[in-house]
């Protein structure tokens, strides 16, 4: 047996070598083959049958025959592309996805930034989401279709689908999620699938799932989901931190642009593998030279909103542009303290404040809280609710003490700094009387 007969052949998706090598599958659907694309530190390209490593391993692709890749749900290069340069290369983006989509213009270059950022999201280590969120017939999902098939290695999934695979793809292939319908309301999936937009925005937080061996031994596994996702969902999530992980777009909100095609042509697919052979491209020149710059935070919004849009931004050369998309954020951080302001829970700290301002003794009784919560919400909530209801929200959902004092449950004085950095958070920050007149 020869030397090259023994060396161990690991099929291979995606691998980054440690001096800098970057190999890649690409896929030739007319010639049903897969290949290697590598790009090595000193600049030089080719595409390979295999690779041999000098730890006497060899890598070869991915099968031709697999049915994620002869199926289209995973989408890859065929070959590596010409970049023409990153300017050029983000018009031909935007005019792709503006061709076959109706999106508002601070949005449709997010969406066309975002693309590029599928293809070097590993240079960072947080990410935020895209979304397109809006009714039937609105366009999300040709919205999903269009951005997507232009991602870095595409995996296109339903909310209805077995989430047992989609672990699996997500930890094999690294790729884009392409999730429609993320909120359909199938209780065992969907609380699978809040655990993969959960821990996937940041390096480091797999998904455990227990596995068994062929022994039928436990053996625990850990799914890696970090990476760039995009969804289309009708609602909103009901895990508040969930929700500020997403740079969303609300579909149908006006007339749809009368030269935005009813159906997709055949040509997209032609026109999208042609972009992301480019996009390959840009991943060799680019992956090693791109990672977050804090310089581009945006000043005066909260920091998990920076976190989501500071790998976005990060690739947005044009000042203007980060400046509009920043008034977006601004927006968008608006919108959320005005949903946050109107809620349960910031009444309830609307309540805590004024007990605490009416305090003689400098505690707010729990009794007190719920006298005033009740007065201010009125007839929303019937019957009103108990103190035994106020001290349990308060405790679980704001994160308050209470404590028993002289025979009464009180919110400690102790508390108020956290009730004034929540009530700013939600919106209701109240000055405390002027007890000095």
């Amino acid at each position: 047996m020869t030397s090259e007969e023994k060396r161990p052949s690991i099929p291979t998706i995606s691998r980054g070598l440690p001096d800098g090598t970057l190999v890649e599958l690409v896929y030739n659907r007319e010639e049903r083959t897969t290949a290697l694309a590598v790009f090595r530190p000193e600049g030089r390209v080719s595409v390979e049958p295999f690779l041999d490593l000098a730890s006497d391993e060899r890598l070869v692709p991915y099968s031709a025959s697999n049915n994620l890749i002869t199926t289209g749900c995973v989408l890859l290069p065929s070959t590596v592309g010409e970049f023409p340069g990153k300017a050029a290369l983000v018009e031909e983006v935007r005019s792709f996805i503006h061709r076959y989509v109706d999106l508002s213009p601070v949005f449709e270059e997010i969406a066309t930034h975002y693309v590029l950022l599928t293809w070097v999201y590993d240079a960072f280590n947080e990410l935020g989401y895209l979304r397109f969120r809006g009714d039937y017939g609105t366009g999300k999902t040709r919205a999903l279709l269009t951005v997507g098939s232009l991602c870095y290695k595409p995996f296109f999934a339903s909310g209805a689908s077995t989430v047992s695979p989609i672990f699996h793809v997500l930890d094999a292939f690294a790729g884009t999620l392409v999730l429609d319908e993320a909120d359909l309301r199938f209780s065992d999936a969907t609380a699978e699938l809040s655990k993969i937009l959960n821990n996937g925005t940041m390096v480091g937080l797999p998904v455990l799932r227990t596995m068994t061996n062929r022994h039928r031994e436990l053996n625990p596994r850990a799914f890696r989901v970090f990476g760039p996702k995009l969804v289309a969902m009708r609602e909103l999530f009901a895990d508040r931190a969930l929700e500020s992980r997403f740079l969303t777009e609300e579909t149908g909100a006006r007339k749809l642009r009368p030269d935005v095609p009813i159906q997709l042509p055949p040509d997209l697919a032609r026109e999208a593998l042609a972009l992301r052979n480019k996009l390959l491209a840009w991943r060799f020149a680019a992956r090693f030279t791109v990672g977050p710059d804090p310089r581009r935070l945006v000043p005066g919004i909260e920091p998990r909103l920076n976190q989501t849009a500071l790998a976005l931004l990060s690739l947005v050369d044009d000042p203007t542009l980060r400046a509009r998309i920043g008034d977006e954020l601004v927006g968008e951080e608006a919108r959320v303290l005005q949903e946050r302001a109107s809620s349960s829970d910031a009444a309830m700290l609307i309540a805590v404040q004024e007990a605490f301002n009416l305090s003689q003794t400098g505690d707010a009784a729990v009794a007190m809280i719920t006298d005033i919560f009740n007065r201010r919400v009125g007839a929303e909530h019937a019957p009103p609710a108990s103190n035994k209801r106020v001290g349990g929200i308060l405790r679980q959902r704001l994160r308050l003490t209470t404590v028993k004092s002289h025979g009464v449950y009180v919110v400690p004085r102790t508390e108020r700094q956290k009730v004034a950095t929540l009530a700013v958070r939600f919106g209701v920050a109240q000055s405390p009387p002027d007890l000095s007149a």
